[in-house]
């Protein structure tokens, strides 16, 4: 529809042009995904793939994607995320952190066994990835590696 200005009985008429709507920002796209977390998971995705096809290489929107499905529920789709977040930025802590966790609630133990060791490649302090390794150690029937997992959680926790 378009809007006009001036009076045409005077032979003054200008059509009032609208500005285009100014594109959402990469980073504005993330964020905006951020917020929509809690209230709309649907919207949150989307918002979150859009980030992604605008930066591909924009890790963190790949990972708070595939944690947002993999607490959805979509634990297939999940794991084409993370793969994708593999192949398009590389080795990352938190991304095969997440990825083993992944995998262990696939009941994928070796999987989540390699992912929780290739995180602990790119950072041994990562508490967490050591803690859980002890615990699928001890599902695993691997008591040494478990108890060398755990006291190195408990080293870690303790320095911080």
């Amino acid at each position: 529809m378009l809007a006009f200005e001036g009076d045409p009985t005077e032979g003054e008429l200008k059509v009032i042009e609208r500005a285009a709507p100014a594109q959402v920002a990469i980073e504005d796209w993330f964020e905006h995904a951020v917020t929509l977390e809690g209230k709309d998971a649907a919207a949150a995705v989307s918002a979150y793939e859009r980030a992604i096809v605008d930066d591909p290489s924009h890790l963190e929107a790949r990972i708070n994607l595939g944690l947002l499905l993999h607490q959805n529920g979509e634990l297939a789709r999940a794991e084409s995320v993370y793969r994708e977040a593999l192949a398009a930025c590389g080795n990352d802590a938190t991304l095969l952190f997440n990825l083993g966790v992944l995998f262990d609630d696939m009941r994928r133990k070796p999987d989540a066994v390699k992912a929780y060791l290739a995180a602990l490649h790119v950072d041994p302090s990562l508490a967490d990835a050591h803690y859980n390794l002890a615990l699928l150690y001890k599902q695993l029937d691997r008591p040494k590696e478990a108890l060398r997992h755990m006291s190195q959680y408990r080293r870690l926790v303790q320095k911080s």
